[in-house]
């Protein structure tokens, strides 16, 4: 029988941390080893040890952090970790136990953490989408993303807000065990196997506050039926309003005309499926309501400054192991 030698996860916390950060990641790995026992260890480190308080009140037992030994090294995020200033200490052991570490990743405003830290020079990096113009600010060394889910950049991983640390952990996992036990774990949790990385936070049109239920009810419908035909007379129709009426009031709520909110919405519903690879472009036009991938090309380079086969090429480039 060949023995397993189990992977030391460390997660680093300190007073104030989020406990999401901390409970979605763990329990993700505490499932994958209960599926397939003896692959991880666990170890909830901080510098005093001991019990840290979390942002929500609650405490949670620690080890006094020890840098030797980690193969994963997993540092906590904060929501008030921009606004903090890190100990010599707190920098100096993240240093430490990343260079001897095989991989280190950061939940939320834990790249706040990296990049004081220095590690996030010269790579790509994401945090919470609110917080990412701030972390680029702070350190312009670092190649902020702020639309992504999760980043892995030379063995450094980073991702979005809370719940995103849990897509970034099945992907540590199904680096380590592969896609079905990974995808297993995901049904385990009851949660969606697995928003590529490269997907958005969220939809630029959800900082719309057009002001008006009728204008509202109308993104709604846009976002339920983005696969069909859209015509204004359509959108018109479900909210009781004429044409004219319906499209100055679009305009006046958002700024934007009945189409081009159509086009944004498609492009950012087509845009993950686009890097995940998975599906042709021209099955993608059509599911999402593209005319054809030549108007989706269009669309792209108008949005996004890219088409999309150059998505998809700096996609896989990213997700290629070193």
């Amino acid at each position: 029988m060949i023995s397993v030698v189990a992977r030391h996860v460390a997660f680093f916390i300190y007073p104030r941390f989020n406990l999401l950060d901390l409970s979605g990641p763990l329990d993700a790995f505490a499932v994958a080893t209960d599926m397939a026992p003896d692959n991880y260890r666990f170890t909830v480190m901080s510098l005093e040890g001991g019990e840290i308080e979390s942002w929500a009140g609650a405490k949670v037992t620690s080890e006094v952090a020890a840098p030797d030994g980690i193969d994963t090294l997993v540092i906590v995020g904060d929501a008030g970790m921009a606004d903090r200033a890190l100990s010599s200490e707190t920098v100096n052991f993240i240093r430490t136990a990343a260079a001897g570490a095989r991989r280190t990743a950061s939940v939320c405003m834990g790249a706040f953490l990296l990049a004081a830290s220095g590690l996030l020079d010269g790579r790509r990096a994401t945090t919470h989408w609110r917080f990412a113009p701030r972390l680029q600010a702070m350190y312009p060394a670092v190649q902020v993303e702020g639309d992504r889910i999760f980043l892995n950049e030379r063995g450094v991983w980073t991702s979005a807000g809370m719940t995103a640390g849990i897509d970034m952990t099945l992907a540590l996992i199904e680096e380590d065990l592969g896609r079905e036990l990974s995808r297993a774990v995901a049904r385990m949790l009851v949660v969606y196997y697995r928003r590529p990385g490269g997907q958005m936070q969220y939809s630029s049109l959800l900082d719309l506050d057009p002001g008006s239920d009728r204008i509202r009810s109308a993104l709604i419908f846009m976002r339920e039926h983005v696969s069909e035909p859209l015509p204004i007379e359509r959108l018109a129709e479900v909210v009781h309003l004429s044409v004219r009426q319906f499209s100055r009031a679009f305009v006046t709520g958002t700024g934007m005309t009945p189409a081009k909110a159509i086009e944004r919405m498609r492009v950012e519903v087509a845009r993950p499926r686009v890097e995940d690879g998975r599906e042709t472009l021209d099955v993608i036009a059509q599911a999402v309501g593209f005319a054809d991938p030549e108007r989706m090309r269009q669309s792209f380079i108008r949005i996004l400054g890219h088409p999309p086969r150059v998505l998809r090429r700096t996609s896989r480039r990213a997700g290629s192991p070193d």
